[in-house]
């Protein structure tokens, strides 16, 4: 796989419990597109929620993200979906990456042809991001599926592809184009509360008073695994990078173990403390050029 070619899908879908349907799900994303190299799966199953890191060229991932929705759409009933993480669909956001500026156009299309495709299933979709003048995931999903329900009934939004009310059980599809992000989960120390983690995350994300560049952080509770968790989304990774923003939180608490879902550029890594365990991160795997090399061999 050339890289100067390549673009990237990181489909996120509302599942990441029943092994069988993840499976499938992937099985649907990777097989969708002639020439799209599956590169990573990660299952979250306290967040309800799996991410899945496709490559290909422009022209092979769009029907790719097509396919997969269509089965996330046979295997999720997003009704039953109780995880922690926000989300509004079955295949909750389908953003196609760019790895080089150069490249943004071509991910702009491969995003407008993948919504386009989408929507002919029936399922509607709202363009975020790039697509939709900086409209953001988290305006969207903001009081989750029934909020969004009643928000396109009033009008207050309105679908860019599709059906103009959600699907009864695939719920909404959000679309865009953008470069790579980090998504990072820190877990703090017990006895932290999550009174304690939303606070430490409203400092500490982009508009908050300490607040980093790029940075979108929520803090959770993790019920099934007994821990607090801040969950972020670091969007601008060159200036932001993972050093900083666990510097930034460990000025306010103790930690305990970092998290990356999905995959992430090399450089997010540069200095990262090497003190703060990551368990089961493998840069081979889940860091972009590494794994782009490995699928080209």
């Amino acid at each position: 796989m050339d890289p100067l070619t390549t673009l990237l899908a990181v489909p996120n879908v509302s599942e990441g419990r029943d092994d069988a349907a993840i499976d499938a799900i992937a099985a649907a994303f990777a097989g969708g597109g002639a020439g799209v190299a599956l590169l990573d799966v990660h299952r979250d199953p306290d967040h309800n929620r799996s991410v899945v890191t496709l490559a290909g060229a422009p022209g092979q991932l769009a029907p790719a993200l097509a396919a997969g929705a269509a089965e996330a759409a046979r295997r999720i009933d997003l009704r039953a979906n109780d995880g922690v993480h926000p989300h509004v669909g079955a295949l909750d956001v389908a953003p196609v990456v760019f790895l080089r500026a150069q490249d943004r156009g071509a991910a702009c299309a491969e995003a407008l042809l993948a919504a386009d495709l989408i929507a002919r299933q029936q399922i509607p979709v709202i363009a975020y991001g790039l697509l939709a003048e900086g409209r953001t995931r988290a305006f969207v999903r903001r009081g989750g599926p029934a909020a969004l329900a009643r928000r396109l009934e009033a009008g207050e939004l309105a679908t860019d592809f599709g059906p103009r009310a959600p699907h009864p059980t695939a719920g909404v599809t959000l679309v865009a184009a953008r470069p790579p992000l980090v998504a990072f989960n820190v877990t703090l120390q017990p006895p932290a509360t999550v009174e304690r983690a939303r606070e430490i995350a409203a400092l500490i994300r982009e508009g908050g008073a300490e607040g980093l560049p790029g940075l979108r952080a929520i803090g959770l509770e993790l019920e099934r695994a007994g821990e607090i968790q801040i969950s972020m989304n670091v969007e601008r990774p060159e200036l932001t990078p993972l050093h900083a923003v666990v510097a930034a939180i460990a000025a306010h608490a103790p930690l305990a173990a970092a998290e990356l879902v999905a995959l992430a550029p090399e450089a997010a890594f540069e200095r990262f403390p090497p003190d703060l365990p990551i368990p089961g991160f493998d840069p081979q795997r889940h860091l972009i050029e590494a794994a782009l090399r490995r699928a080209a061999s």
